[in-house]
């Protein structure tokens, strides 16, 4: 597991803006759950997190509890599996796959049909990712061996 750095999630709040009031997340192979857990402390409606090890996602529902979210709810799935199975859409995905797994190309095609109009999807990695169209680079950073971009499906 590898947690979002804090100065890249501070990066990341700051572009999406101080609050998410009234919007619905997703946090994709959510890990530690740091994406998902300070969307819902700025007031997401709604944060999906989905963890495939059984370990971790047992340490996020006890942390669910702990913190008494009723906004989070997780789900014990594959990200990629979930993904192409759900329904739902989005304001903002997170998505943070592990670093030496080939799923970008799968969820880029995927995720337009999951997103609100306006919706941006938040994506972390080893390596510089090249969007395909319909995406479109809407901010981008890097800190040490961690880039990090914010897309958004070209208008």
């Amino acid at each position: 597991m590898r947690p979002t750095p804090d100065r890249v999630r501070e990066t990341l709040f700051n572009w999406l803006g101080q609050t998410l009031y009234g919007r619905s997340c997703l946090d994709l192979f959510a890990g530690s759950g740091a994406l998902g857990f300070e969307a819902a402390s700025r007031g997401a409606e709604r944060v999906l997190m989905v963890e495939k090890n059984t370990l971790v996602f047992r340490a996020l529902k006890e942390n669910i509890g702990k913190l008494a979210c009723a906004n989070v709810v997780v789900r014990h799935q594959d990200g990629l599996e979930f993904v192409r199975r759900d329904t739902q859409r989005y304001d903002v995905i997170f998505l943070d796959p592990p670093f030496q797994s080939d799923y970008f190309p799968g969820l880029l095609e995927i995720l337009p049909q999951r997103l609100n109009e306006n919706g941006v999807v938040y994506v972390e990695s080893g390596a510089a990712i090249e969007v395909p169209s319909p995406w479109q680079v809407l901010k981008s950073g890097r800190a040490g061996q961690v880039w990090y971009q914010l897309i958004g499906l070209a208008k």
